[in-house]
């Protein structure tokens, strides 16, 4: 099956910020950049349900361009980039992390949806960020937000099994991986100053890392690269330490006071297939499970029309609740 992406050129995170958007800034002092779309837009709640969307790692809120488009007819939209992502402020690398992301995303909610239904919406590291919410604010899950969305992403475990997984347990056999990590961190800079970004070889590891069997079209690993090449290696390195560590596997008993769907695509070698099953397993009832064979991590982008359908359908699911609850 070939991808179903359309011709898309995704909007620039150059020059002025598009009209109507806001920054939120962190109790840490970082700058959040979110920008609104849909029924009531910035206003306060004048749309039935607001979804929240976060993206993933290195990339940016326009990865969900596609997704923008298919909603803003039936719900106010809220999109926003993750620290050191796109619009938004950079941070000290003590606070590049899951946790801190959960807590960004937090404060976005209180500051531009403080009233009405929420859906979370996370792709990869953005599913994770959805997660450490639930875990540090169990008490907005079943009344502010009432239902999540998880994309391609993962509970916990990611680097458990295969050649890095092994490299990493005899690092940290060795007390080496501290040390490994900071050396990432300590050259990121200069590597950053003698990067080429556009190049074959860096089509060729996006290709492999984040399509599938067939859904790369040259066409839409050519925009991957473009969108996840923006972000500077050092924002890239600093990150890196928290997927070592994520395990946000206590927060999926949250997520069973909501309805909940998770997309797993079958060729995805950055959150493997298994990693979405086990959410849905861990939730149970309430969660929706939907695999997409021959799909990779980019699975918004590629199967756009199954990513929208299964969006589509868990709000559905929650303005059924709202209304047999009202």
């Amino acid at each position: 099956m070939p991808s179903d992406v359309p011709p898309l050129t995704l909007p620039s995170s150059s020059g002025p910020p598009p009209p109507g958007s806001r920054t939120v800034t962190t109790d840490d002092g970082v700058p959040l950049h979110v920008e609104f779309d849909g029924v009531g837009q910035a206003g306060d709640g004048a749309g039935p349900v607001t979804v929240v969307f976060s993206h993933g790692f290195t990339a940016r809120l326009a990865e969900w361009e596609l997704q923008r488009t298919a909603l803003r007819e039936r719900a106010r939209l809220v999109l926003w980039d993750q620290r050191g992502h796109g619009r938004s402020g950079w941070t000290p690398l003590t606070k590049a992390t899951i946790d801190r992301t959960g807590r960004d995303l937090g404060q976005v909610l209180d500051a531009v949806a403080p009233t009405g239904p929420v859906v979370l919406a996370g792709h990869s590291m953005g599913g994770m960020s959805i997660l450490a919410l639930a875990r540090q604010r169990p008490e907005l899950f079943g009344d502010r937000v009432v239902g999540a969305f998880l994309l391609a992403t993962s509970a916990g475990g990611l680097v458990d099994t295969g050649p890095l997984g092994f490299a990493v347990k005899v690092m940290r056999r060795l007390r080496l991986l501290p040390l490994y990590l900071r050396l990432l961190q300590l050259f990121a800079p200069s590597l950053e100053r003698f990067r080429r970004r556009g190049t074959a070889v860096g089509r060729r590891a996006i290709r492999r890392l984040l399509f599938g069997r067939d859904d790369a079209d040259p066409a839409s690993v050519r925009l991957v690269q473009d969108l996840l090449e923006e972000t500077p290696l050092p924002v890239t390195m600093a990150f890196y330490a928290t997927f070592l560590e994520h395990d946000e596997t206590a927060a999926l008993e949250v997520l069973r006071r909501v309805p909940v769907t998770v997309v797993a695509a079958t060729h995805d070698r950055l959150t493997p297939v298994g990693h979405g099953r086990r959410i849905a397993e861990t939730i149970g009832a309430g969660a929706d499970l939907v695999v997409v064979p021959g799909a990779g991590h980019s699975v918004n982008l590629t199967r756009t029309q199954i990513v929208d359908d299964a969006l589509n359908a868990l709000i559905d699911r929650v303005e059924a609740g709202l209304r047999k609850a009202g």
